[in-house]
């Protein structure tokens, strides 16, 4: 375990953790364990680093005005990491490597299936030099089944999980979703598993190799729409912005925007059209209840449409708030980071940041709240290779 940082402790200060991963998904499970107080040693090429870290425009802009090495898209998976810059096809480097996780409670990779056991970096490597190791391998499509071997990206995990399929207009393309959703997702479960893992070595003594896949993630967050399926055998379908099992649960246009109606349950859907003027839809046997709805569903949508394009869209969110009915606004991501809830959440952040013309950098905050153990944001995202002396001294106890 880790004493590195005498900064306020987080749930999981002590843990140290090798992370060998780029791009997103396992350095946003990583950046997450950093978070939450963990002590991340990212290793990078030497002189290159981090795919994303040229994944721009946009970029810091540097003290000298013009664009540094560091992209807005690495900025969003690495705070919280010490940077060394090790080149693992070097023999030499590889076993500084082993070294490193040896004196390390996880190690975290995202390369192809096999990529790591040519350079001694495998999970049996790695267990040879630290048997209570915690190994995640993050990857596209597992370690085992026919697919192993093809690469992971975001988009064909959507595409192959089958969430494009559900996503788009009725009758349109399948449509990815707007954030490499799958990755983040699957970055959460990692993140997840490496604090059960390490609960079980705490009770146990054992380490073990964690697989943990985009595909698998994406088809479990399928959640309703993969159980109805499952169910009733019927494919789901694209219907937009409309939910497959409530109804009116959708975005609607007003007279002067759009606005999101989210009916939850028959008692709401009173309460709802009673406010826009429409008391009696509640009173119609077709919409009564819920099941109802959905089976008249192309009845009732357009009788509210064409009254919501009356009203102003703040009649229509100021209304629902009233009388107690879930809806709201849709806003731009400016409007979302100038809002006064988000800066009540603290989420968003900003910290120091070394070398840039404004001398800090704006981040998104941790969405945990925790009540006696608070995440911290102790380190920006590093600079390639940062802290490598640093870390083979503390660490390896190198000169």
């Amino acid at each position: 375990m880790s004493d590195h940082d005498q900064s306020p402790k987080g749930p999981l200060h002590g843990l140290r953790v090798l992370d060998l991963s780029r791009i997103l998904a396992a350095p946003f499970a990583t950046q997450f364990l950093g978070d939450l107080g963990a002590d991340i040693i990212k290793v990078e090429r030497p002189g290159r680093g981090d795919d994303t870290r040229g994944w721009g425009p946009p970029f810091v802009t540097g003290a000298d005005g013009q664009p540094t090495g560091e992209s807005a898209y690495y900025l969003s998976a690495n705070r919280n990491k010490r940077s060394v810059a090790i080149d693992m096809a070097d023999p030499e480097g590889a076993e500084k490597i082993r070294r490193l996780a040896a004196k390390c409670d996880v190690v975290i990779e995202n390369f192809k299936v096999g990529g790591l056991r040519k350079y001694g970096l495998d999970y049996d490597s790695i267990r040879a030099v630290r048997p209570d190791i915690i190994y995640v391998s993050v990857t596209g499509f597992g370690q085992t089944g026919p697919n192993a071997h093809r690469p992971g990206y975001d988009l064909l995990a959507q595409a192959a999980g089958g969430i494009m399929s559900l996503t788009g207009e009725p009758g349109g393309e399948p449509m990815k979703v707007g954030v490499g959703i799958a990755d983040i997702m699957c970055g959460m479960y990692a993140a997840n598993a490496v604090q059960a893992a390490l609960i079980h070595r705490m009770k146990t003594g054992e380490g073990q190799h964690v697989d943990v896949a985009l595909l698998d993630s994406q088809i479990s967050w399928l959640v309703n729409e993969g159980v109805n399926y499952l169910l009733s055998g019927e494919a789901p379908e694209r219907r937009g912005n409309q939910h497959p099992n409530i109804v009116p649960y959708q975005v609607f246009e007003c007279a002067d925007g759009h606005a999101v109606v989210a009916v939850g349950n028959d008692t709401q859907f009173a309460r709802f059209v009673e406010m826009i003027g429409l008391p009696e839809l509640a009173r119609d046997p077709r919409f009564m209840r819920n099941t109802d709805r959905l089976a008249n569903r192309e009845a009732l949508i357009p009788l509210i449409a064409d009254r919501l394009r009356q009203m102003p869209k703040a009649d229509v969110v100021g209304g629902m708030e009233r009388v107690g009915v879930p809806g709201g606004e849709i806003n731009t991501v400016p409007e979302v980071f100038a809002s006064d809830q988000v800066a009540a959440r603290d989420m968003k952040i900003t910290m120091e940041y070394p070398g840039s013309a404004a001398g800090k950098v704006d981040l998104i905050g941790n969405p945990v709240k925790f009540s006696r153990t608070p995440v911290t944001y102790r380190r920006p995202p590093p600079r390639c290779g940062e802290h490598t002396d640093e870390i083979l001294r503390e660490i390896l106890e190198e000169d």
